[in-house]
């Protein structure tokens, strides 16, 4: 099976720029696994659509204003983008960042710019992937972030973050846990209007954590996918979460992923049976394409995806290709809005 099977037209005006007014006013697109058909209508109708007594399944996980901008010794602008904390030293904490410049960037210091950024130090260089110590001045990374930090957008949305809308737009109703640097975009269409409704209907919920990283982005290395490996990305699932959904499973419910984060999450934890196991700091590689046997998850809640993407095979994977295929073609032709402030889909 190649990546270019998995391609498909779609001009760049469908690509979503801006999120909508409101979160719940996004299409849904409903594709029925079984029929292969498909029908149109709204996120907000979600709670008439899942059965009830079904168990939910969220991504806890919380963008964080992850990109910072900065200047070198000799003058150069350099640009970098938190992917991943390695460890902490004192009031020190090195992280894993992609950094650009117009040249190569050295070791040695950075002077990041904001009100009391944190000093910088770059200690290795690797490729565009640079290791950074940074000692904020009498708070946390996190909160000197808050302060001098961007939101990190996808590529293909071409223009600047508008930094307060953005970091309230590009952030779900689910975050809690600090550590992603794209978000898991299923979830930005539910608000806790659609929750209410959801809970009233006799739908659990539950959360599992998976930090989206940057190559969640990244295109496939060759047409070829036998031998291709993912990118690795940290995922957590407490006890009592996997003791929700093992008890959901055994009592015949419906488990619903919100996104395909948490597929990657919940398939990753799962033993041939379905059972899942509580992962207190688990790292997941796994590269879900058609022919997998899912272990878990029995409907999905997605967004769409790029042409030729790992996403875009998950997701196949899971509805079929070509019912899936087909799917995406009527979406661009009936003016579904796409990628991560686009519209949605519901596989079941």
């Amino acid at each position: 099976m190649r990546a270019s099977d998995f391609d498909f037209v779609l001009p760049t005006e469908r690509i979503a720029q801006a999120p909508l007014a409101e979160r719940d006013a996004t299409r849904l697109m409903v594709v029925d696994r079984q029929s292969g058909t498909h029908a149109h209508k709204m996120i907000r109708d979600l709670p008439e659509l899942l059965p009830s007594g079904a168990l939910l399944v969220a991504n806890d996980t919380k963008v964080i204003p992850a990109r910072l901008h900065g200047t070198k010794p000799t003058g150069g602008r350099v640009e970098l983008l938190l992917v991943e904390r390695l460890r902490i030293e004192g009031d020190a904490e090195i992280w894993q960042c992609i950094g650009g410049a117009s040249k190569p960037i050295r070791l040695g210091p950075i002077a990041l710019h904001g009100d009391r950024a944190p000093a910088a130090e770059v200690l290795g260089v690797k490729g565009e992937l640079v290791e950074v110590r940074f000692v904020p001045h009498g708070e946390s990374l996190l909160e000197a972030l808050d302060r001098i930090g961007q939101v990190p957008l996808p590529p293909y949305i071409k223009r600047e973050s508008q930094r307060e809308d953005d970091r309230a737009r590009y952030q779900t109703v689910f975050a809690r846990e600090p550590g992603a640097v794209a978000a898991p975009t299923a979830g930005l269409h539910f608000t806790e209007s659609l929750l209410e409704r959801l809970r009233s209907r006799g739908i659990e919920r539950t959360d599992v954590t998976l930090h989206v990283g940057p190559g969640t982005f990244a295109p496939l290395r060759a047409d070829e996918l036998e031998g291709q490996e993912l990118h690795e990305e940290i995922y957590r699932i407490s006890e009592s979460t996997a003791q929700t959904i093992n008890r959901a499973r055994k009592e015949g419910r419906k488990i619903v992923a919100v996104g395909t984060t948490v597929v990657r999450t919940l398939e990753s934890a799962a033993s041939e049976s379905g059972q899942v196991s509580a992962v207190a700091s688990g790292r997941t590689k796994l590269f879900i394409q058609p022919g997998y046997t899912f272990r878990v998850v029995d409907q999905m809640v997605t967004n769409f995806h790029l042409p030729r993407s790992s996403l875009l095979m998950l997701v196949s994977a899971f509805g079929g290709k070509d019912a899936v295929l087909a799917a995406y073609n009527e979406a661009v032709r009936q003016e579904y809005r796409f990628f991560s402030y686009g519209d949605a889909m519901l596989i079941r």
